[in-house]
């Protein structure tokens, strides 16, 4: 993040010097971004540089006024945009040469996810690498030219004086580099349609595991090297895999992972919640910023392992990790808001990473008195905790019942002892300046949230979690979901501006999936169907049998393309791809399934060269690959056995159900007055009624 990046098309020679103090003059400036929402943009409303949103306007002015375009793109948590921001764009000479040639532009890479990822793609075939901030300069049609992430302040006005300059006097050589430049982001996450037939049921995924298992970190979890991504959909996978073919390895692998990451100091041990990454291999510093889409996915991945392993620790992160959502990120409508500040200020009033969360061995020593020896051995405030400075981040080495055993403690009072601790501690920090929040709502992330409280129902029965869920899919479905099955992306302060992008669609409909499943409540069910014939119509490619990113609706910027590689994030390809599939099954609609396989069919070649960059397709690909069961269970008794049913770690399946006689496709004729009966069928085939779900859950569980 801190090395130079090069222009290497235009040999501009960039020198090294370091960052000079600079004068800072706040709040006496204030540009067009102080009508924004964006918290990240409403950060930079008072810099002297003349921002500007990315909207059409801007777009307009700079090609009017034929003026190159500064794109500056982070997001609210994002420590080395708030650095950057403080040495150069709080500086007034730097804003003296970008407001006297060129049109300045702030974006919010949350809320414009298309425009961040046309930019990172051009930065990526510039360097080789990208990350934020990301700093671009275009021309007046926004087309890229040059590209970084962190420029010192004195780097950043040479680069930008240098290309001025090459702009006025031989500006056909940046419009022969753009032109260049734009053949390459087109050609970027394109994909080609596969016509030749794929066995789904002899893929080889056993053998594509193991080949990955070299990257598996054995000893530490996760994936070698630092820094260290949690990767939740990674770890879902493999956790079905494991347990589908009955692989004890693998299965110590995922839960050694998940061991370590609770149990490092990347989770807030005193809070709840995970931080964004690791910045070592042991897990032990976070870069500090709280996500929601991390902690959302998380709360499922824990879920659904402690399903298959009744490990409490895993209920224990479940249940800290929701009630850090709740408290903190959740607004009065049921919206969760979008991230935590990696920075707070410090004792001296700078903004500092990590200020909020960590301890001195003085002030613990303190704050726990008589406790304070067996709360070092249990958090490691020792060399293995230590950070920087005199501050330990909080990390475990031991179980609960080795620290028990090790100072003669009942459970009983080892977890009272626990629960003060954490409860002092908080309360103690509480009193700090607490790290800024981002609290706009974003469409995607919150689905993703929906399904993390959603799943954590389905296996911790608690009625708060369910109520969450409900609420938050009402906020959609109300403020977010248009009558044609449109979505907007965005909401703050009660109004959404952004049209959604096909994550919006992707996640919200695999959340509504899910609330059915558990509800039975049909409008989620239609309302999913809903928004995926409006993304069929709007996002679809019928061509390459893929989705675009942005709908036809929208402009694109320099092209638009095909998200499809899963990552921190699962692609809003591999989402959508499962998703036809489910509904397939719903509707019986084989257009669907048909879509949905193609789509598959289309990245089954790179699945065998990068199996973690394609791990959510993975998941569709054993539901081809396995035995794959609509569960459909009819009766007044229908609430409990669901409730029953989804206890149980089941991937493999379905559930529809309903409490009296009902025409949908699943129904048809199987109403029995005064009987709870379960249908189990495959591939268009049902066994005969079962009314034990005992009976019922056996035969799901034989062949995955």
């Amino acid at each position: 993040m801190r090395s130079i990046l090069v222009f290497l098309a235009l040999q501009v020679l960039i020198g090294c010097n370091s960052s000079t103090k600079n004068t800072v003059e706040t709040h006496k400036f204030t540009n067009d971004l102080i009508s924004e929402s964006s918290p990240y943009l409403l950060q930079h409303a008072h810099n002297p540089v003349h921002w500007k949103a990315w909207n059409e306007a801007t777009l307009q002015q700079a090609k009017k006024e034929k003026k190159l375009m500064v794109v500056s793109i982070g997001y609210a948590a994002c420590h080395w945009c708030h650095v950057m921001e403080h040495e150069s764009f709080e500086d007034s000479t730097v804003a003296a040469v970008m407001n006297q040639h060129y049109i300045s532009v702030k974006v919010d890479r949350e809320e414009r996810p298309d425009v961040d990822q046309t930019y990172i793609n051009a930065v990526q075939l510039m360097t080789g690498s990208a990350g934020w901030p990301l700093n671009v300069v275009t021309l007046p049609d926004g087309r890229p030219v040059w590209g970084g992430t962190y420029f010192r302040k004195n780097d950043w006005i040479n680069a930008l004086e240098q290309i001025q300059e090459v702009y006025k006097s031989e500006p056909e050589k940046l419009i022969a580099y753009a032109n260049r430049l734009e053949e390459g982001i087109k050609s970027m996450d394109l994909i080609e349609l596969k016509t030749e037939a794929v066995n789904f049921k002899n893929f080889p995924v056993a053998e594509i595991v193991s080949k990955w298992s070299n990257q598996f970190d054995e000893r530490n979890g996760g994936f070698k090297g630092a820094p260290k991504f949690m990767m939740p959909n990674n770890l879902e996978f493999l956790l079905r895999q494991a347990v589908s073919e009955k692989d004890d390895e693998l299965l110590a692998y995922v839960t050694l992972s998940l061991d370590k990451m609770a149990f490092g100091g990347l989770y807030d041990q005193i809070g709840g919640g995970f931080a964004r990454y690791s910045t070592d291999e042991k897990w032990h510093v976070p870069h500090f910023e709280k996500m929601l889409y991390d902690n959302a996915q998380l709360v499922t991945l824990y879920s659904n392992a402690f399903s298959v392993t009744q490990n409490l620790l895993y209920k224990d992160v479940v249940e800290e990790t929701l009630n850090f959502i709740a408290r903190e990120m959740t607004n009065s409508e049921g919206g969760f808001y979008s991230s935590l500040d990696a920075d707070s200020q410090n004792e001296k009033g700078a903004l500092e990473e990590g200020a909020f969360y960590v301890f001195t061995s003085e002030e613990l020593r303190r704050l726990l008195k008589d406790d304070f020896e067996i709360f070092k051995e249990y958090y490691n405030v020792n060399s293995f905790g230590h950070w920087e400075k005199d501050n330990y981040v909080l990390i475990r080495k031991k179980t609960d019942a080795e620290i028990e055993r090790e100072f003669e403690l009942t459970s009983e009072v080892f977890q009272q002892k626990k629960k003060s601790w954490k409860e002092t501690l908080r309360a103690y920090r509480n009193q700090r300046p607490k790290p800024r929040l981002d609290d706009k709502t974003l469409t995607s992330w919150n689905a993703l949230m929906l399904k993390g409280y959603t799943d954590a129902y389905k296996v911790f029965g608690k009625e708060a979690y369910l109520n969450s869920a409900i609420k938050n899919a009402k906020f959609i479905a109300e403020k977010q979901l248009q009558e044609n099955g449109a979505l907007f992306h965005n909401h703050k302060d009660g109004k959404s501006s952004i049209n959604g992008f096909l994550e919006d669609y992707a996640f919200t409909i695999e959340a509504f999936i899910a609330l059915y499943q558990t509800t039975l409540d049909e409008q989620w069910l239609h309302l999913s169907k809903k928004m995926t014939e409006y993304a069929i119509d709007n996002f679809f490619d019928s061509e390459k049998q893929m989705f675009y990113f942005t709908s036809k609706k929208d402009p694109a910027i320099v092209s638009r393309n095909f998200e499809y590689r899963d990552n921190v994030i699962p692609a809003s390809n591999s989402s959508m791809a499962k998703n036809l599939f489910l509904l397939s099954k719903y509707f019986e609609d084989t257009s669907f399934e048909a879509i949905s396989q193609q789509m598959l069919k289309n990245v089954s070649t790179e699945i065998m060269q990068y199996p973690s960059g394609f791990s959510n397709w993975l998941d569709l690909l054993l539901n081809l690959k396995n035995d794959f069961y609509e569960v459909v269970i009819i009766g007044e008794d229908v609430d409990e056995k669901v409730k029953n049913i989804n206890k149980h770690y089941l991937p493999n399946k379905i559930i529809a159900g309903s409490r009296e006689e009902n025409n949908g496709p699943l129904f048809q004729n199987r109403f029995v007055p005064n009987e709870t009966l379960f249908y189990v069928c495959k591939n268009n085939t049902c066994k005969l009624p079962i009314k034990d779900p005992k009976i019922a859950i056996e035969s799901l569980n034989k062949n995955e």
